[in-house]
């Protein structure tokens, strides 16, 4: 089969990637540009992809399959020109989803443990131990029990915090309260009214953009910290600085924003309750997706089932 490899990326990136798939898959044609005529365009039948440039897989008709690199495609479903019909699977990589687990502890681990404000007394020449409560006694809600959602819950609950789920639609894990929908009882409200820690895992759908309003921070309790790990359009970045301005909320930290990269001008940069990530929470590890890559096209040339793929009615 002939493949083209799309993405943006810096070379040194893209050539890393192209090496990879080309050792592990050696019986494919790899197409590392562009089609430049018809009879290119017409030999492509798998494109992998990584956020590629609007438009540039278009004009492939004998296209059988779309395989994301990056988990995310939300900005795939964005792309007007992005075929019809042709199914898009994303990547479900293990060592990404590990990657994602521990930044979630150690955010989770940080605010409970106050580390953020002891850093900061550090600055200060400031000797203030802050008061240490159990694991139990902190509330963790993890939004989003998909892959990712639901690994990092159930780390969290085996490091002996109080966690609850929340999703659209219910879904049930071992250990776990959960809960879901919109409803105020046993719902969204419910759920974050009892957590000190909020953890986003969303997927971003035009149902969950702009998810944390004014109105959500209002739903938080008191001094509830938020820790964004999914995307920057899942929150209102000024309805959130207002929040921790006005002490409703405690701490957030961010992996990602409206803006990327974050504008050296933004007020997140320098704000005391704002951790600032550069969207490197988890990454696509090469090693550990490329063989995700190989077993899809292998099931493709097999006419068997294809892994991880997208609803496009729903988003992912």
């Amino acid at each position: 089969m002939t493949v083209l490899l799309s993405g943006r990326w810096s070379a040194a990136e893209g050539e890393r990637w192209a090496q990879l798939l080309r050792e592990a898959m050696p019986e494919e044609q790899w197409l590392l540009h562009p089609p430049r005529d018809a009879a290119e365009a017409a030999a492509v039948e798998v494109a992998v992809v990584a956020n590629p440039e609007p438009g540039a897989l278009s004009g492939l008709p004998n296209l059988r399959l779309i395989q994301s690199l990056w988990a995310g495609v939300d900005r795939l479903l964005q792309d007007p020109t992005l075929p019809v019909g042709v199914p898009l699977a994303r990547m479900v990589d293990p060592a990404m989803n590990e990657a994602m687990v521990h930044t979630a502890l150690w955010a989770v681990l940080s605010l409970h443990r106050r580390f953020f404000e002891l850093q900061a007394q550090q600055r200060q020449a400031l000797w203030q131990p802050p008061p240490q409560l159990r694991a139990s006694e902190c509330g963790v809600l993890v939004l989003g029990l998909g892959e990712l959602g639901g690994r990092t819950a159930q780390a969290l609950a085996g490091l002996g915090y109080t966690v609850h789920g929340w999703s659209r639609r219910p879904r049930e894990l071992a250990g776990l309260r959960c809960w879901h929908g919109e409803a105020a009882e046993g719902g969204l409200a419910s759920a974050l009214a009892a957590a000190d820690i909020v953890i986003n895992l969303l997927p971003l759908t035009p149902q969950t953009r702009g998810f944390f309003s004014a109105e959500r921070w209002a739903q938080m309790r008191p001094g509830a910290c938020l820790v964004n790990l999914a995307r920057g359009a899942h929150v209102d970045e000024a309805a959130l600085a207002a929040a921790l301005d006005r002490g409703h909320l405690r701490h957030a930290v961010l992996d990602v924003f409206q803006q990327e990269p974050l504008p050296p001008d933004h007020p997140f940069w320098p704000h005391p309750q704002v951790t600032v990530l550069p969207h490197c929470a988890a990454q696509t590890d090469p090693r550990t997706a490329v063989p995700q890559v190989r077993a899809n096209l292998a099931a493709l040339r097999a006419g068997q089932p294809l892994a991880h793929l997208v609803d496009r009615g729903q988003g992912y």
